[in-house]
């Protein structure tokens, strides 16, 4: 009897947690502006919940990171030299997409109509999934960025900006994009965390039976 594994790096499980804490860290911040959005509609079950799955996204994260310790962490210099690169270009691409925010912070501001900034941040946030993508050759990327620029289109063209829920004034907009901002976010995290769960499992010894 033989004992045989694959060859799964550990740098590729942290590259998947490292995601899942993005997701869930961005995912809940946008949970945070749907909850905004409430003006305190609905009590405190929301926010727990909200917390609650951030809490488990990032413990899913962080138990990728732990169990990648004990992968083999040779890679060779050509994979190194492109893990690398890849590092700079996505510093470039998420500085840029933070610049194009806080210009588009300045500008609502100053026409007065700040109204538009959480739209237009959602557009930009979704724009930035595409360069994403086509760096880390991850597909779901390019529906995570489809899927926000269109939830932005559709909130700032089709959903009013505040409504009344229950006798209460709620900023609509801010509750449609950003709880639907949240689940996207959320789910792509979700389907890291297998994903990450799935390399490990892979990585695993496996026993062939000799005869």
């Amino acid at each position: 009897m033989t004992q045989t594994s694959s060859t799964i790096p550990g740098a590729a499980v942290r590259g998947v947690a490292s995601g899942v804490f993005f997701m869930a860290f961005f995912g809940t911040l946008w949970a945070g502006i749907g909850i905004g959005g409430l003006q305190g509609w609905g009590g405190l079950w929301l926010p727990i919940v909200v917390v609650l799955v951030g809490i488990t996204l990032l413990s899913g994260g962080i138990s990728l990171l732990l169990a990648s310790r004990r992968l083999s962490n040779q890679v060779s210099e050509a994979d190194a030299r492109r893990g690398r690169r890849m590092g700079i270009w996505f510093g470039i691409i998420f500085a840029t997409e933070g610049v194009f925010i806080g210009v588009a912070s300045g500008i609502c501001s100053a026409i007065n109509r700040f109204d538009l900034f959480f739209p237009i941040m959602a557009l930009i946030v979704g724009v930035h999934f595409f360069p994403l993508a086509a760096l880390f050759q991850v597909k779901t990327y390019y529906l995570v960025g489809v899927l926000l620029c269109l939830l932005a289109m559709i909130t700032l063209l089709a959903v009013p900006e505040s409504v009344k829920l229950g006798g209460q004034q709620i900023t609509a907009q801010w509750v449609v994009l950003g709880f639907g901002a949240a689940l996207i976010l959320w789910g792509v995290g979700l389907g890291l965390w297998l994903l990450g769960k799935r390399l490990l499992a892979l990585s695993e010894p496996t026993e062939a039976h000799m005869h």
